[in-house]
């Protein structure tokens, strides 16, 4: 089975592969749906406030979000062909690396079990992604990346409305910024295209459940890290919360 990894240590794994959840922290679904029929539904009473299985779901999408972003981040500062372009890699990178540490800092505390790999599906969009070059490289990126922020934009607002938890509510905060800053940057590109994007958001592939979940990790396996890049200064323009809660 190939098996790639890129400059941040995230594991792409392309071809069949099981899918057997072996906590009960973890989700037995991700997606948009799951979290949207699931809000009232306590699985646990935290320090913070009760976690609903919406929520945990939720810490599980941005980690999972963060898997497949990032190397697509720094896909597009190496193979962009515009300034633009490149400037959204260096967006797409700051961004997660900041809810990806805010994620591995919570979860512990709320008994959440987080993902080495993203989704199928998301693996799936790299993969596309890295088969194209030049111009088609670019509109390809956008088009992808741009149709899942639009699509995770009210998701978050739900969320953020819906949580009695305050990291996961701190968690959608950051969230919620990082997606409008980065749905900012691609439609800077100007390779948008608007009427497309919006059937795409409105009308989602049915898809598998297990090709929208995370595979879960193996046991005792190192929780992968992606890493801040010390070179990359990126000035937002929405205000940027701290990038951790503190936890005691």
């Amino acid at each position: 089975m190939p098996i790639s990894r890129n400059k941040a240590g995230t594991v792409f794994v392309f071809g069949a592969m099981g899918l057997t959840l072996a906590a009960l922290a973890y989700p037995a679904m991700l997606g948009i749906e799951n979290a949207a029929t699931n809000t009232s539904r306590i699985i646990a009473n935290t320090q913070y406030g009760p976690l609903t299985e919406a929520d945990r779901d939720f810490v599980v999408k941005v980690r999972s979000a963060g898997l497949w972003e990032y190397p697509l981040g720094e896909m597009a500062m190496e193979r962009g062909t515009t300034k633009e372009m490149k400037e959204a890699g260096e967006h797409l990178i700051v961004g997660h690396a900041g809810l990806d540490e805010m994620c591995r800092k919570i979860a512990p505390e709320l008994n959440i079990t987080l993902p080495n790999q993203a989704s199928p599906q998301q693996q799936q969009f790299v993969a596309t992604v890295d088969s194209k070059s030049g111009q088609e490289f670019d509109s390809t990126a956008v088009s992808i990346m741009r149709v899942t922020h639009g699509q995770i934009f009210p998701a978050i607002a739900k969320i953020r409305a819906s949580t009695e938890n305050v990291l996961v509510r701190q968690l959608a905060d950051l969230a919620n910024d990082t997606v409008l800053d980065h749905i900012t940057v691609l439609e800077n590109t100007g390779m948008v295209n608007y009427e497309q994007v919006n059937f795409q958001q409105t009308s989602p592939p049915k898809l598998p459940k297990d090709q929208l979940t995370p595979p879960a990790p193996q046991p005792g396996a190192p929780l992968v890290a992606l890493t801040p890049r010390p070179d990359l200064d990126v000035n937002t323009s929405s205000p940027t919360p701290t990038p951790s809660p503190t936890v005691e």
